[in-house]
């Protein structure tokens, strides 16, 4: 009810105003701002507040301009069918809702011509029947009349919108963004003020003058359009044709009303023009300031979760950063396992998931501070706050994601997250060091098993251990690109009498520095490699380094009784690196048979059913397999059975102790009775002497390996001139 009073008043004030502007009885006027009021009505309300318009029509009618009772029909229908026609036209153009546009422009300006054109007809037809128009100009009354209809849509249409704009559509409407200060705004109204009264002074000492100043107002129009909010140009573009209008039409300030035909109809197209020029100006330069926005938003929104990406976290640890004296928190939060869901359920399954953590971490950080993705599954959160809040906040975002839980198909998912927890103050905190700490926790987190908080050490230690790791992954990269590694030999020899029937050794890898040339011993990079998921790329290049060197050289090949190579728990359980290594065995000229692989026994329990599938594939193809480093591990004699290997290698912390430790002799002692109730063979690792050798015999090992026996060599020097490559053949 309230919108059809003011919507009716509003209507009725512009017909008004207009009536000023009728010079006689039976004459059309030259502006009516009322037709402005009915199409905004309709383009933002929709087509059935059109039937508003007759109940203002026909009291403009009974209190500001009486007509005879045959026009009123006429009336009615020019201002109602006209603002529907209007109305279907806009809205086909630029659809139901109106957008700041260029392209909205045009549709609006379409139906505007629309409705002109169509009241125009219907009520010069008025006037005709209803006797109101007697000349043989009626051409005249349907310009004046469709062309006032324009004026006043121009005029106000555009200003009604936009201050009649509902927040939850505000956004097909405004612009958001950068717009000039306060001070260059004040500027401008200084302008404006000023120029009404130049205008109208300089108007009244010479006609000649009135048409060059309408620039003035012009320019300060298209400055508006250019550099302010759209409202500032709608409603100034308003008041502009309000005060032109009604200066000519009264003849005041130098202005005189057109008398000839031509004058009205030019009057008017130019004031159209007028009015149109900073409004197009305007929508285009909004619509660019739009497509702008649109950009930057996508550049610093992940489009799978709608939150702020790595772009935009790293911009508001700068602005929190920026602020004196306030405390805040850090969080690196890591979602743990999420590949397995990826690999079983399938990754519209985890992208799913993956929203619905995002979601979850908005509600949780609440406006206590802000979540942003970072990552495939990494999240990071900046929060606002002391030390404790952010503890106790990181605390709540765990335990809720590991209550979360999620339908996907007939299966229920969940995740947990490792999450790092680094606080600061802003007074000269480094930005680049803060975000390695948070890095390095929620690294740390997920090392020791996941779903926990592990809090920042701001002393350089920690932060120094992860680069020094992280330094050597680089390195393990660079030297695998490089071809930095090489191959030594360490000799296994039988403790028996029987002498071995070829040489029997294991590869060992070495890591060539490219500044000093030193070759680095595993202990040096392995740890590194196994930290960050680098061991399954040496196993590969380890297998293809062995293999090509002994295929070039089958004299060396054919002295070889076995020869060992390490595997790294990582390789164990990767699909891809099995059907590499049978594959490549495969496609080998050396026989299968002289090929051992080691591996720990931590590493084949960790997927026991994938670790004796591997064997069972390669011992059938006649690989062997030795069980590394036996004795430390948590779970020895309970998977010997499982564990079809050909070798147990007795881990040397037995062999080092076993002159001044039973327990140790009795642990080599039972490795060895077992290994023979199997029919296992094994091998003592770290012999540092010949007088080992003996206490070694006397327990019953069969092999020994160590540096009392043999000291690792490289390939040539171990082969000595059989390494010398033969020479290629060629068919």
């Amino acid at each position: 009810m309230f919108r059809f009073v003011w919507l009716t008043a509003l209507y009725l004030l512009g017909a008004w105003y207009a009536g000023a502007f009728i010079p006689a009885p039976g004459e059309v006027s030259l502006f009516w701002p009322a037709s402005g009021v009915a199409y905004a009505a309709v383009l933002r309300y929709g087509p059935r507040w059109a039937l508003f318009v007759p109940v203002p029509v026909l009291l403009n009618h009974w209190l500001f301009s009486p007509v005879p009772t045959e026009f009123l029909p006429y009336s009615v229908a020019s201002n109602l069918l006209s603002t529907l026609a209007g109305y279907y036209v806009c809205t086909s153009i630029t659809g139901a809702r109106a957008r700041l546009s260029v392209r909205s422009g045009f549709g609006l300006m379409c139906g505007a011509l629309t409705m002109s054109t169509s009241s125009a007809l219907i009520g010069t037809a008025g006037l005709i029947a209803a006797g109101m128009d007697a000349g043989d100009e009626h051409w005249l009354s349907f310009a004046r009349w469709s062309m006032g209809d324009l004026l006043g849509i121009i005029c106000l249409t555009p200003s009604l919108l936009y201050l009649t704009h509902r927040p939850s559509a505000g956004a097909s409407l405004i612009v958001n963004g950068r717009y000039s200060s306060a001070r260059e705004k004040g500027i401008w109204v200084l302008c404006a003020a000023l120029t009404v009264p130049i205008f109208y002074y300089a108007g009244t000492k010479s006609g000649l003058y009135s048409l060059g100043l309408v620039s003035l107002p012009l320019a300060l129009l298209l400055w508006s359009a250019a550099r302010f909010e759209p409202l500032w140009s709608v409603l100034g573009t308003g008041v502009a044709v309000l005060v032109i209008t009604s200066l000519t039409a009264l003849g005041l300030g130098g202005f005189q009303s057109p008398k000839d035909p031509l004058d009205t109809a030019l009057l008017l197209g130019f004031m159209c023009l007028f009015a149109n020029i900073p409004l197009m100006l305007m929508a285009a330069i909004s619509e660019q300031r739009a497509a702008t926005r649109r950009a930057l938003i996508r550049a610093v929104t992940d489009v799978a979760t709608g939150l702020p990406n790595r772009s935009a976290f790293e911009e508001a640890v700068q602005r929190a950063m920026s602020r004196q004296g306030e405390e805040h928190g850090l969080i690196y939060l890591d979602l743990d396992h999420l590949s397995l869901i990826n690999d079983t359920i399938g990754h519209a399954a985890g992208d799913t998931l993956i929203q619905a953590i995002g979601a979850l971490l908005r509600t949780k950080v609440g406006r206590g501070g802000e979540v942003f993705r970072i990552g495939g599954d990494e999240f990071a959160l900046l929060l606002h706050g002391s030390p404790d809040a952010a503890l106790h906040t990181a605390e709540d975002v765990r335990q809720a994601i590991e209550r979360y839980r999620i339908g996907w198909q007939d299966q229920m998912l969940n995740v947990t997250a490792s999450i790092g927890l680094a606080t600061f103050r802003a007074d000269g905190a480094d930005s680049a060091r803060l975000l390695s700490l948070a890095d390095s926790a929620c690294f740390t987190a997920k090392e020791v098993g996941g779903n926990r908080i592990c809090v920042a050490n701001h002393e350089p230690g920690e932060l120094q251990e992860r680069t020094a790791a992280m330094r050597w992954a680089v390195r393990i990269r660079e030297a695998l690109d490089n071809g930095l590694f090489e191959l030594d030999c360490q000799a296994i020899l039988p403790l028996g009498d029987t002498p071995p029937p070829g040489r029997h050794f294991e590869f060992l890898l070495r890591m060539r520095d490219p500044d000093t040339g030193q070759r680095l011993a595993p202990g040096a990079f392995i740890p590194a490699a196994e930290r960050f998921q680098l061991g399954v790329q040496l196993d590969r290049h380890v297998i293809e380094l062995a293999l090509g060197w002994l295929e070039a050289r089958p004299a060396a090949a054919a002295q070889v009784h076995l020869c060992a190579i390490n595997l790294t728990a990582a390789s164990m359980v990767d699909q891809n690196f099995q059907n590499f290594l049978i594959e490549r065995v495969l496609r080998s000229p050396l026989p299968a048979s002289i090929l051992c692989f080691e591996i720990t026994e931590t590493s084949a329990v960790r997927d026991l059913a994938r670790a004796q599938t591997l064997i069972t594939q390669l011992r059938a193809l006649g690989c062997a397999f030795a069980l590394d480093d036996f004795g430390t591990g948590f779970c020895s004699f309970n998977y010997l059975r499982s564990l079809d290997v050909d070798y147990f290698k007795i881990d040397g912390s037995f062999i080092r102790d076993l002159r001044d430790s039973p327990l140790s002799t009795a642990i080599v002692r039972s490795i060895t009775d077992i290994a023979h109730v199997l029919d296992k063979r094994t091998v003592a690792e770290q012999v540092e002497s010949r007088d080992d050798c003996e206490l070694l015999r006397a327990l019953g090992v069969d092999l020994a390996q160590g540096f009392g026996l043999h000291r690792p060599e490289p390939l040539e020097q171990y082969f000595g001139p059989l390494a010398t490559p033969a020479p290629s053949s060629h068919g």
